[in-house]
């Protein structure tokens, strides 16, 4: 027998042994069931967490003085550099005292003269007292000598008003800052003339230590924040009425004080429907000036059912809303809706959607999917170990 016939006649057998065999392998290779994906999971623990918002600002002078002109005439000279840090009370400017100094000789002279005319109608006055009770003079007389004598004082009067008059106004010549703060560029030089009819500007000084930071919220923002302290979700830190203020400058430094809310607007604005926030810093270094514009974080209270997840493990669902996977008891993969308050660190604070012991997927994001079944495992809290699961 040839050995193509040999093959042909063993080959069905063969086929169906091999096809036995293939069949084992296969029922085996079925009966194994894939092992469930591992994922790393953080437990998550309430804990007291500061609530704090980012506000854009303008800083504002906490003083503002217009310094003007009060009397006529022209100015000799200027006793200040422009910029410079000015008391209060320093003279800035002289204007030509020679009109005003002779206007105050001319007044002290008229209540000099109405000062001596009082003295004589004094005298007289008193002469015709002694006079009336005889009859020696007539009544007519004697009342025109207490007129005339009432006359005088008036004009002794007039005089000393006129004299003060004169020595404030002789005062007004020299311009004096009515505030300590620093002066601004001076809008007049030496050889101008002034007036005090159109109050002339002079110069603005502004007190810039402490210094105001001006902030916007929206009035949805500033309801749910009085709804929370009310409803004791949210609570005032330390119990204090005021609340904290930090500050961010242009170029994105910090600001090493902070600063303290100090007025909160009660009218919103219907063309931004915000709120006006005042905050007021020390500056004694100066570094903030009028019109920067700053960040401000805003300390709002403490929350001390706060929930933090890392970063990593918070995404958004096709509606935009905060979302993070947790595994449940039973090792399914579960996804939850989240109601975030903001960022500390590296991690979102979670104020909703959370609860005590939950079981949040930090790694492995990609591979898992809600309702898939995994294997769960630990990570600690510490931030190394939390950047090491992100990756």
């Amino acid at each position: 027998m040839s050995a193509h016939n040999t093959f042909r006649r063993a080959g069905p057998a063969a086929i169906l042994a091999a096809a036995a065999l293939a069949g084992c392998g296969q029922a085996q290779h079925a009966a194994a069931p894939a092992a469930p994906p591992e994922v790393a999971v953080l437990t998550a623990h309430q804990t007291s967490v500061p609530v704090a918002i980012e506000l854009p600002g303008r800083t504002s002078p906490f003083l503002v003085a217009q310094v003007r002109a009060r009397v006529d005439g022209i100015v000799q000279n200027q006793r200040f550099a422009d910029g410079a840090d000015v008391g209060q009370n320093q003279a800035l400017y002289q204007i030509d005292p020679a009109p005003f100094r002779a206007a105050l000789g001319s007044a002290e002279a008229t209540l000099k003269k109405a000062q001596a005319n009082l003295v004589a109608m004094n005298a007289q006055l008193a002469r015709y007292k002694v006079l009336i009770d005889g009859n020696a003079v007539s009544k007519q007389a004697y009342d025109n000598a207490v007129a005339t004598q009432g006359q005088a004082e008036a004009d002794v009067a007039a005089g000393q008003a006129a004299v003060v008059s004169a020595k404030i106004n002789l005062g007004y010549t020299s311009v004096t800052s009515p505030i300590a703060g620093r002066s601004g560029i001076s809008q007049v030089t030496q050889g101008a003339y002034v007036q005090a009819s159109g109050a002339t500007l002079l110069n603005t000084v502004q007190q810039i230590d402490p210094i105001y930071v001006d902030l916007r919220q929206s009035s949805a923002e500033v309801t749910k924040l009085r709804h929370d302290l009310e409803s004791g979700q949210l609570k005032k830190a330390g119990g204090s009425d005021q609340f904290k203020v930090g500050l961010t400058l242009e170029d994105g430094s910090s600001y090493p004080l902070s600063g303290t809310l100090r007025f909160s607007g009660v009218t919103v604005d219907p063309a931004t429907g915000s709120v006006v926030l005042r905050a007021i810093f020390p500056n004694p270094r100066h570094v903030l000036l009028p019109g920067m514009f700053v960040r401000a974080q805003l300390a709002q209270g403490v929350d001390d059912k706060a929930v933090l997840v890392p970063v990593p493990a918070v995404t958004h669902n096709a509606q935009g809303e905060p979302t993070a996977l947790v595994v449940g008891a039973d090792n399914k993969v579960a996804e939850r809706v989240l109601q975030t308050r903001g960022m500390t660190g590296a991690s979102w604070v979670i104020g909703g959607g959370l609860g005590e012991g939950d079981q949040v997927i930090v790694s492995g994001l990609q591979k898992v999917q809600p309702g898939m079944v995994v294997k769960a495992v630990p990570v600690p809290r510490a931030p190394a170990a939390l950047a090491s699961a992100a990756n």
